[in-house]
């Protein structure tokens, strides 16, 4: 895992960051199973020596559940397109940031209560903001980023992990036809969609 690396490459980017009037945003890009948790908390372990660090995880932010169940469309269409906000990300977020704002809301999803409650979050100018999550080089979000890394993981590796993880959808084989029908497709269709290997600033290969 190039960790070391990473921090490297942020770090000197940060340095020489043309706008130090608002954070440096990198993101974390990767599918589902790849390790961004991770990752990213290792990267906030070892850049919080050089300045204050922001951690937005990108599923604490998805909608409420009537918003992307039994919507009419296909279960990939819903995990890929109505999962998130994505407008709102973009405007109330993403761009706020690069408006140089050092306080947003953030829409949190409480799985328990399946509503979402809108937090503050302090964002100093001279700090660094990860993102982590799956599909964030989507067309509508990318270019808001300072640095995009995407973990790069074997999908065997992937599969055992998020079917080990999921039970809560049921057993194995509920777990196997839930996938392909609605998370799989959708990183399918993210691949070819918007390239995000090619168009990432590292490409970070996890070694299991």
């Amino acid at each position: 895992m190039c960790i070391q690396d990473v921090l490297n490459a942020i770090i000197y980017k940060f340095g020489r960051r043309c706008n130090k009037n608002r954070a440096f945003i990198v993101a974390i890009d990767g599918l589902g199973g790849a390790g961004k948790t991770t990752f990213v908390n290792m990267l906030e372990d070892g850049l919080k020596r050089i300045c204050p660090v922001n951690v937005i995880h990108i599923d604490d932010h998805i909608v409420e559940s009537n918003k992307r169940y039994n919507t009419g469309f296909a279960e990939w269409y819903e995990y890929y397109y109505l999962q998130w906000d994505i407008e709102l990300i973009k405007n109330d977020i993403l761009n706020k940031l690069h408006c140089n704002y050092t306080e947003i809301l953030l829409p949190v999803f409480d799985s328990s209560t399946n509503l979402i409650t809108n937090r503050n979050m302090s964002i100093a100018a001279d700090s660094i903001l990860l993102i982590e999550g799956i599909f964030l080089q989507r067309h509508e979000w990318r270019r808001f980023y300072d640095y995009t890394l995407f973990l790069e993981c074997s999908r065997t590796i992937r599969e055992e992990r998020v079917l080990s993880r999921d039970s809560y959808i049921g057993d194995l084989q509920a777990r196997i036809d839930k996938y392909n029908r609605r998370y799989w497709q959708a990183e399918v269709y993210y691949m070819k969609k918007e390239n995000p290997i090619q168009k990432a600033d590292k490409i970070c290969n996890v070694i299991e």
